[in-house]
């Protein structure tokens, strides 16, 4: 099966080494536009516009492409799967109404409302007064969210009113939610979806602040790990039943099939499970711990997706193992980045036991690899447990070197924490 791959990130870098990991041949897939590390697994047509619905059509009806696998958001807002579906093409990501759901923070929540999914009280806001008064009506922490597609960025949870306000006023123009805070742990679960069934991958927990013991600002993401063995018994079977089925059925019935990949960031409450948001794609950094502990052949997976056939598919697989990512940011990182700034040690970290590293923003000039920007790459580990993925994912990060940059400390600490008993 030849497949094309959108994106030029690490989730993308993800999705390929998986699916060569599982039995795809490399020289069977595409990127575009990719990155240096992609480029290093497979072909990259680095002059492909990922966001442009005819550019992406017409190469994939002239490469024989048989399946499309949509990374970012960007290209389904666009609509590029529309154009692939109506030309006959196999795409995973949902139409252009359907990636709704997380590019419309409101509409996320209409459907939730009329499918009955438990999720927090919010309200729309198009001014700053009426932030102002929803705030005073929820007290702290205060929850403001964008309400489109901010790069992991339209999201803030503060006490300080202040910085509240200041975050809406930057985002007002896309409109604004402002939500009743939730407490709990939280857990991304994905699920792949053919517009009437839906298939659970494994759950995750990321960490979105970008600095230790979740300070500092929200992030797109810097770092991750899976299994999580603290989650309650049934946990992803009634996340299935009350959040994941009844949202694509309700994206149904409004004539918006969602086939694709159902990201639900959730948070356990001590009134229940509660959905956080939804994305309508492979969420990064988590598919990076996701996909690494897939033993099931993903392009199978995917394609029953793309073509209504989810119900025939394998239940998907995954090892035992533990996978633990940690995401190297460039200096300023999430204000600002620093560019092409040279980056090296990969080589070695790379020989490390258990160890992949997966491109998010580095380039080749001549011999030397630079990082081009915010979240440059994320150091995988996969081991048999939690102390020995979180000790080689650090040693191959000592032996990486770019001047500023920094990551957290403390991926899946708590959980090693947790299991002496601390």
């Amino acid at each position: 099966m030849k497949i094309l791959v959108l994106g030029q990130g690490a989730r993308e870098h993800a999705i390929i080494k998986s699916l060569i990991a599982t039995g795809t041949p490399a020289d069977q897939i595409v990127a575009a536009p990719g990155n240096a590390g992609i480029s290093g697994d497979v072909r990259v047509v680095e002059s492909l516009n990922p966001n442009s619905p005819e550019a992406v059509t017409e190469f994939a009806k002239a490469e024989a492409i048989e399946l499309v696998i949509i990374g970012p958001e960007a290209p389904l807002v666009a609509g590029v799967s529309d154009a692939l579906r109506e030309a006959k093409i196999a795409v995973f990501g949902p139409s252009k109404a359907a990636a709704a759901l997380e590019g419309s923070k409101s509409f996320a929540k209409e459907v939730m409302a009329a499918a009955d999914v438990p999720t927090g009280m919010a309200r729309e806001c198009s001014t700053l007064e009426e932030v102002e008064s929803a705030m005073a009506a929820f007290g702290a922490p205060y929850v403001i969210k964008a309400d489109g597609l901010a790069a992991g960025k339209g999201v803030i949870v503060t006490d300080d009113r202040d910085a509240a306000l200041e975050h809406a006023a930057k985002f007002i123009d896309m409109g604004i939610l402002v939500e009743e805070f939730l407490d709990g742990q939280e857990v991304s679960l994905f699920f792949l979806s053919d517009g009437k069934t839906v298939l659970p991958l494994t759950p995750a927990q990321d960490f979105k602040r970008a600095y230790d013991g979740d300070a500092g600002p929200n992030t797109g993401g810097m770092g991750a790990y899976s299994p999580l063995p603290w989650l309650p018994e049934g946990f992803i079977e009634e996340v299935e039943a009350t959040v994941a089925l009844p949202t694509v059925h309700e994206l149904a019935r409004l004539g918006a099939d969602f086939v694709g990949l159902l990201y639900c960031g959730l948070i356990i409450t001590k009134r229940g499970i509660r959905v956080i948001e939804f994305n309508a794609r492979f969420g990064d950094p988590e598919t990076q711990v996701v996909l690494r502990r897939l033993v099931t052949p993903l392009a199978n997976l995917l394609h029953k997706a793309a073509t209504g056939h989810l119900d025939s598919a394998p239940q998907p697989e995954f090892t035992k193992d533990v996978a633990i990512t940690v995401v190297l940011a460039s200096e300023g990182y999430p204000d600002t980045a620093a560019p092409n700034r040279p980056i090296t040690g990969l080589a070695e970290a790379e020989k490390l036991d258990g160890i992949s590293i997966a491109h998010a923003a580095t380039k080749k000039d001549g011999e030397q690899l630079l990082a081009t920007g915010g979240r440059v790459l994320s150091v995988v580990a996969l081991a048999n447990d939690f102390a020995a993925a979180r000790a080689q994912a650090y040693e191959a990060l000592s032996k990486i070197s770019l001047e500023g940059s920094h990551f957290r400390s403390d991926i899946a600490a708590k959980v090693i924490s947790a299991e002496n008993g601390n």
